[in-house]
């Protein structure tokens, strides 16, 4: 026995082919083009600034955690 498909097996799938409309958000994108440009110089060093200042003060406060016990009782109370 041979393994697949039979042909008495197949089923013509040529009565589904009708195109259907798009609903939702696919169909109010129907129209429109959206074009992606990038950012331009400014907008890379706001970003970069606030990722490195967010990440400064991240290290600070793990730094404060670890090394000061109030701070660390303080964050040990308000998290529970």
């Amino acid at each position: 026995m041979v393994k697949g498909f039979s042909d008495n097996e197949v089923k013509d799938n040529t009565q589904n082919t009708q195109i259907k409309e798009k609903k939702g958000l696919a169909g109010f994108l129907k129209g429109k083009k959206f074009t992606y440009t990038l950012p331009g110089k400014k907008q890379i060093n706001i970003f970069g600034s606030i990722v490195i200042g967010l990440n400064m003060i991240l290290l600070l406060l793990v730094i404060l955690y670890l090394k000061n016990q109030s701070f660390h009782d303080f964050v040990f109370n308000v998290g529970r």
